[in-house]
């Protein structure tokens, strides 16, 4: 079982801290019992790693294994501190309350929130356990980079530990409307957690906006513009939090260094060959999520074949699925839904060695990636509810022969950057349907065009310049509140 006492203070700390639930790492455990540690995959874990090439830091978060956590240890230049889970909190802290109460509110409650005061217990237990994981490995008067929903406790737990050092925090997904957000029974306590912060990320100004329209109306706190007073308590004086927009990126010069490789172009050939060289292929790469909207993507498919817009062996549809927190309930019934789908439309549509659909309900290595993006014609990223979707970035910087067409839904903070793209609402079946077809039809030129236009937005908003313009805000974010706005908080 974990142990909430505090690590061994006599070990190194760093001027830069990273805290995230998991730690860019997977153990990985070779036939003969060799033990090693892997790259994990994933969004936060990908741009992260690109930031902190050059730079000497430490990331907390946890190992992925339940029980006694493993000790410190250095992959890849950076300093690793695991933090432990039991099995019963991953129920509670990680499937129960971050994805079963947390992230239905911030998706627009696409399905229906669960509320425990028993996950809200385990979600403030770990946080504390992970700030003073913080507390321990930072130096005095570190930078503390924390990430995401799952931790939004830890800056004010932190402040109160280490008043010394500078703390930002990062959302990676959506912050909901303040109608949405005040069902949450805990909601005070998750926006005093975050007011600890010097400074908030979001990936959109919505997102910024509704976090401080909460604090005013939640909290009844003074706002100004991005930002939020806190008024002093006891020996600690007022602060102003600001909060602002600052889009995540992605390494676009490596991910194009890596496709234009001879491998990865020779695999996409193949890929298109191993399809039967269809004139078209789609292609969808999602986490099995009901916020992608996978099951809208496929509707609208089903109905272009029924129609006879589209057939195989024509075009073709590959859909990744990447397996996602199967423990949930919502999560299994997606996935048998999704699978029944795809079942019945290869049963309609697909004739023998003619799939309709290419379901692979599995990851794969960036290089794989990188293939399957030259290879789609069309690449469809139509989630219901995204806070970016490094997915249309991925795919726009990979096509270096500016060939290819995206299909972006309006919901993605994706689409805030990238107007350029085809365009679409995935609640509008119909809508989609034409959109697809658009993206198959426009004149080559025309795609030309459009994709650079979209590398050019992408190669110039790398992930690099996110973490710059991140880190910049949080070292000038303000420290006190004016004399003004302390007369009227």
């Amino acid at each position: 079982m974990p142990t909430d006492a505090p690590t061994d203070t006599s070990q190194r700390t760093h001027d830069l801290v990273i805290a995230a639930n998991r730690l860019p790492v997977d153990r990985v455990v070779d036939a003969d019992g060799t033990q090693s540690w892997r790259t994990s995959p994933g969004g936060l874990v990908t741009a992260m790693e690109a930031v902190m090439k050059g730079r000497e830091g430490a990331w907390v978060g946890w190992a992925g294994e339940t029980g006694e956590a493993p000790a410190p240890f250095v992959e890849n230049g950076l300093h690793l501190h695991p933090v432990p889970l039991s099995q019963q909190e991953v129920t509670d802290y990680y499937e129960g309350f971050s994805n079963d109460t947390l992230w239905p509110i911030y998706h627009d409650v696409i399905v229906p929130a669960g509320f425990h005061r028993s996950w809200w217990q385990a979600y403030r237990t770990v946080n504390e356990r992970f700030a003073r994981a913080v507390a321990d490995v930072a130096a005095q008067g570190a930078t503390v980079w924390i990430h995401d929903y799952q931790l939004q406790l830890v800056p004010e737990l932190l402040r109160a530990m280490r008043p010394d050092v500078r703390i930002g925090w990062f959302n990676h997904i959506p912050f909901p409307p303040v109608e949405l957000f005040a069902q949450l029974p805990w909601r005070g306590g998750i926006l005093e957690g975050l007011l600890g912060a010097d400074y908030l990320g979001f990936q959109r100004s919505a997102d910024a906006q509704n976090f401080v329209r909460a604090c005013r109306q939640v909290l009844g706190l003074t706002t100004k513009g991005d930002t939020v007073t806190v008024p002093g308590t006891g020996s600690r004086r007022a602060r102003v939090v600001r909060a602002s927009a600052v889009p995540i990126s992605i390494d676009s010069a490596g991910l194009e260094a890596l496709a234009m490789t001879p491998a990865v172009q020779e695999r996409a050939a193949a890929i298109r060959a191993s399809l039967g060289s269809p004139k078209v292929v789609l292609l969808g790469v999602d986490r099995l999520d009901y916020t992608k909207g996978i099951r809208h993507r496929l509707k609208a498919y089903e109905e272009l074949l029924a129609e006879g817009a589209i057939k195989p062996p024509d075009v073709t549809f590959v859909q990744v699925a990447t397996p996602s927190r199967e423990r949930v309930a919502a999560y299994r019934q997606l996935r048998t839904e999704v699978e029944t789908t795809v079942g019945r439309i290869n049963g309609q549509y697909g004739e023998l060695g003619v799939a309709a659909i290419h379901y692979l309900h599995h990851s794969y290595p960036r290089e794989e990636m990188a293939a399957l993006f030259q290879a789609a014609d069309v690449m469809l990223v139509t989630p219901l509810r995204d806070g970016m979707n490094l997915v249309a970035k991925e795919y726009v910087t990979c096509r270096h022969d500016e060939g290819g067409a995206l299909v972006l839904s309006e919901f993605t903070g994706a689409w805030h950057e990238m107007h350029q793209a085809f365009v679409c609402n995935p609640h509008d079946i119909e809508g989609l349907k034409q959109t697809i077809l658009r993206a198959i039809h426009t004149d080559a030129k025309d795609k030309r065009r459009i994709m650079r236009a979209l590398r050019r937005r992408v190669s110039e908003h790398d992930v690099q310049l996110w973490a710059k313009r991140f880190l910049e805000a949080l070292a000038t974010a303000p420290e006190r509140p004016s004399a003004k706005d302390r007369a009227t908080s």
